[in-house]
């Protein structure tokens, strides 16, 4: 589905962010923006406006139901109450966070703030494969240390996060999001069969804590198969491959020049 993407509010100043707005309440397009992604982005725009991105944003009417806030690493209680007031949703990016030591999303607190929180993978610049399982595991990982608690988020509710949490801050979970009649067939299956990921006890704690992209062996979106038996079915991967190449010489080109 199309969204609206302004980058960050340090790179996109408040005309912009209000057009922004008008453009998602005229076509009901969500808004994503990264948001408190490091202390720096904060403390910049605390010593330039004195306010808070979060507090910038609401003031601009960009914090709303159909917003996702990417990263939200730096927080105090203001920013969860203003979530809470707007009904903004969270992307966490784990692993793009650990690249990047941008910090550590604190999880928990939004959970417990009854804040949706979604996994994402942000780009390929500070993400090298991109993997959702990857990104399961490692936030399930995290959030239990910055909670300094083991029992903070199973593997049922990081699997959550993934599935109808990611559908509700697209605005989708009456359609996306989780196996019931009515929803679009938007599956994919995991062939848990392989010896590295024996023996199994609990199929959700291995999906999240044993598990990796390549052992997707079916999908399928609205119930069109996109992989069968761990193949693509509509792309042709060997143009893709040589198209990709190619793209990988310009840019080696580019950086060499």
């Amino acid at each position: 589905m199309p969204a609206i993407g302004p980058h960050a509010p340090y790179t996109v100043s408040d005309e912009p962010l209000r057009k922004a707005v008008a453009l998602s309440e005229a076509t009901g397009a969500p808004i994503q923006i990264h948001l408190h992604e490091t202390a720096f982005e904060v403390a910049d725009a605390m010593e330039k406006s004195g306010k808070r991105p979060t507090a910038r944003l609401a003031e601009l009417k960009v914090l709303g139901t159909n917003t996702q806030c990417v990263h939200m690493t730096q927080i105090d209680e203001s920013d969860i109450a203003l979530l809470q007031a707007t009904g903004a949703h969270v992307i966490h990016c784990p692993e793009s966070n650990l690249k990047l030591a941008s910090g550590l999303s604190p999880v928990q607190t939004f959970r417990k703030a009854g804040v949706n929180v979604a996994i994402g993978t942000d780009g390929a610049a500070s993400n090298n494969d991109l993997d959702l399982f990857g990104e399961l595991n490692t936030a399930a990982m995290l959030a239990k240390v910055v909670a300094d608690d083991a029992s903070a988020l199973s593997a049922h509710e990081a699997l959550a996060m993934a599935t109808i949490q990611g559908a509700r801050a697209l605005g989708r979970d009456h359609e996306l999001g989780s196996l019931a009649a009515g929803k679009l067939a938007d599956i994919i299956a995991v062939d848990l069969g392989d010896p590295f990921l024996q023996p199994v006890y609990d199929p959700a704690s291995h999906l999240v804590y044993s598990n990796h992209g390549r052992q997707v062996s079916h999908s399928w979106i609205n119930g069109v198969p996109q992989v069968q038996e761990g193949k693509l079915t509509r792309i042709d991967v060997p143009d893709l491959m040589l198209r990709v190449q190619g793209w990988a010489d310009r840019i080696r080109e580019q950086q060499t020049s």
